[in-house]
């Protein structure tokens, strides 16, 4: 965990949803999230980074927690609170928060920061404590095919990173143990564990929760090459929220987007 924290103290989660392909994650997060929020809840985001889904849930006038590892990301978030929520400094594996006192949680980003299996079922062990019963879990996932696409989409585009044998090796163990391991001389995610949809929805189930719904969060979407031209001209843009939404939970397709969403439930 201490590449994981390194990565975040060093700000890289600030702005990353405000630029890019991210911008369609925010938005997509965001759509989906709210097809299940009603009325004021008790929220615990876990893993909330700078407080960007923090910040927008407290906004809504849901009751937010937000717990996050690294303490230069939580001062980042307090900072910048357009509206007020509490943010915490803790582990997703050891949550301050009493049993059984939220409405809703969030594991938007720690489920891909446990390379360890025993690490992720702890983790979401720990979401299902403090949730009361019947309450809501929302877990983000990235694909074990994300990065080998994105770098294909690119290939002889004067970024060849397929050619080199460091990046190809990153990929290999991606593709055949889902393990994400940053080369050194790469500006791409710190290490991490990256899934496959069956996988992810499997380890969310054996710890007790029911899944509802799996997701595609960007969807095809982000193949478009000129995805920031296409998603700031508004026709464009609905466009191509429409096929995502067309095809959101095709099993067939869940794998191509770089982030899934499962919706679970505590029994």
């Amino acid at each position: 965990m201490d590449k994981v924290l390194e990565f975040y103290e060093n700000g890289g989660e600030a702005g990353r949803l405000e630029r890019g392909l991210g911008v369609v994650e925010g938005y997509r997060t965001k759509e989906l999230l709210s097809r299940y929020l009603s009325g004021p809840m008790d929220i615990c985001d876990i893993g909330g980074g700078a407080g960007y889904y923090a910040d927008w849930l407290a906004g809504q006038g849901h009751r937010v927690t937000m717990v996050e590892l690294a303490p230069g990301a939580v001062a980042l978030a307090k900072a910048n609170q357009t509206v007020p929520y509490e943010a915490l400094v803790g582990d997703a594996r050891r949550l301050p928060i009493p049993d059984a006192s939220m409405d809703c949680a969030l594991l938007l980003g720690p489920l891909y920061h446990l390379q360890e299996k025993p690490d992720r079922l702890k983790c979401l062990e720990e979401a299902r404590r403090v949730l009361r019963p019947g309450g809501w879990l929302f877990a983000g996932g990235i694909s074990k095919f994300s990065s080998a696409t994105w770098a294909m989409t690119v290939y002889g585009q004067g970024k060849d990173y397929i050619d080199d044998p460091e990046y190809m090796a990153m990929l290999r163990d991606e593709l055949t143990t889902g393990r994400h391991n940053k080369p050194e001389h790469y500006n791409v995610l710190c290490d991490a564990y990256f899934h496959t949809p069956e996988g992810f929805r499997r380890e969310l189930t054996e710890v007790g929760f029911a899944v509802e719904a799996l997701y595609a969060v960007e969807g095809c979407a982000w193949l478009t090459p000129a995805l920031s031209e296409k998603w700031a001209h508004v026709p464009s843009r609905e466009n191509l929220l429409a096929l995502v939404r067309l095809t959101e939970e095709e099993p067939s397709l869940l794998g191509l987007s770089p982030h899934f969403l499962a919706f679970g439930k505590k029994a």
